[in-house]
């Protein structure tokens, strides 16, 4: 019984402080200067263990590079067919161009600009996390005993606290909008859900000891707008939400995600689609355009890079966004890698095994650009408009622009991509009399 009592007790005195230092400063706005010397001491800790790595790799092939290596990507020259095959040997048909159509699939699978988008980027200095550059090896007795004790204070204690925070934030959510559904519609119940939004997503950046710089706030997402941004993570929403309100909208699911996603559309006019009304593209367009058309609801939130690409890039937006009107706030994101990885690898990890890894990682720094709002113009349809937005986007948070579909990353190639090759292989043979 003694021993119950003391856990009890410790437990008790572990929620206190959790509640009195971090959850109260968070809802009220405020900050206690806590987060402030942690990030001043990591980042004083990460400038010491890359000086002793830099003094450590004495050799030439253990120093760490000076500057970026464009990701491992290689760079190749876009040849047409004809050229490209003679080299091999004449335009007439040969047994060797074969050799040609098996080096562009080797290409294509080894070092495509598409699948180095779905990996972590590279590092120039180890952070102490994970060793994302085969430049980092053993250096020091010094430095591997600061990795251990970096190994103890985040397992053994950012952890339980960034847990703590999250199960209060997830629970504060779902009661809150709860209580908040109850009330008849009308301008107090927004405030409060709004109140409640805020505050919740708040206590959840602090789970994940997010620091984070808004730029430009004057340009924030109004109401009966549409704010679209590029997509690295599942946190991207929360990164957002700490700064304002918004509308989600998304696929209904099961568990812990549906319990929230049944209590938040009570208290906030989130839009959720079943499985079946997802691929009903008329009826989504339709069900987002009256959204819109309400200038007194929340601006949607959409990603429309359908998916989550490395911190690096920015792939193409798919036009659905831009066929429903109404203004767009384009949204600019990019994390500090040497903190954390916030890139979600879904081919990889689940959302279990992620959410682990972002909550044992130093913290999550990023920047947030607000930018001017864009409408589509008269002269342009919905695939230039989005690629107008997108290229916004990406000079705003220096990411490389790429026009290739994310869905490539777990899709099978089309059966038109292979036609379209074959056809242009036929028609080179047909016009140098190889054939008939």
């Amino acid at each position: 019984m003694e021993v119950v009592w003391a856990v009890g007790q410790v437990g008790a005195v572990w929620v206190a402080v959790v509640l009195g230092l971090i959850v109260l400063p968070s809802a009220l706005g405020i900050s206690l200067g806590i987060s402030e010397a942690y990030m001043w001491l990591l980042v004083k800790t990460l400038e010491w263990a890359t000086i002793r790595l830099q003094k450590g790799a004495k050799k030439p092939q253990l120093q760490m590079p000076q500057t970026p290596t464009a990701n491992g990507i290689i760079e190749r020259d876009e040849t047409p067919m004809e050229k490209e095959i003679a080299r091999l040997h004449r335009a007439d048909f040969e047994f060797s161009h074969i050799f040609y159509f098996c080096r562009k699939g080797f290409e294509a699978i080894v070092e495509d600009e598409v699948t180095q988008r779905f990996s972590s980027e590279e590092l120039l200095s180890w952070n102490l996390l994970t060793r994302t550059n085969v430049n980092f090896h053993y250096i020091s007795l010094r430095l591997t005993v600061v990795w251990v004790i970096g190994v103890i204070v985040r397992y053994c204690f950012l952890l339980p606290l960034r847990f703590t925070l999250a199960a209060i934030g997830i629970t504060s959510m779902i009661l809150g909008t709860t209580v908040v559904g109850q009330l008849p519609n009308g301008s107090v119940k927004n405030y409060l859900s709004e109140v409640v939004h805020l505050t919740c997503s708040r206590i959840l950046v602090r789970a994940l000891s997010g620091t984070i710089h808004y730029h430009n706030k004057e340009n924030r997402p109004q109401k009966g707008g549409i704010c679209v941004a590029n997509h690295t993570s599942p946190i991207d929403a929360i990164i957002l939400t700490n700064d304002g309100c918004y509308a989600m909208v998304g696929q209904v699911h099961g568990g812990l995600m549906g319990i929230i996603q049944r209590a938040t559309v009570k208290a906030c006019p989130h839009v959720w689609f079943e499985r079946s009304e997802v691929k009903d593209r008329h009826l989504v367009t339709k069900r987002l355009r009256q959204h819109v058309a309400d200038k007194s609801k929340l601006p949607i939130l959409i990603f429309p890079e359908g998916t989550c690409i490395n911190n690096t890039s920015v792939m193409m937006f798919k036009k659905g966004s831009f066929e429903i009107g109404g203004t767009i706030y384009p949204v600019a994101i990019k994390y500090d890698p040497q903190f954390g990885d916030a890139f979600w690898n879904s081919s990889k990890y689940n959302i279990v095994s992620y959410l682990l890894r972002i909550m044992t990682s130093w913290a999550i720094v990023c920047n947030v650009w607000y930018l001017p709002p864009m409408i589509r113009k008269e002269d342009e349809d919905a695939v230039q408009f989005a690629n107008r937005v997108r290229s916004a986007i990406a000079r705003q948070g220096g990411l490389t622009e790429l026009p290739w579909d994310g869905g490539l990353k777990r899709a099978k190639v089309k059966d038109t991509f292979k036609e379209e090759q074959q056809k242009n292989y036929s028609k080179m043979l047909v016009r140098n009399g190889s054939v008939g």
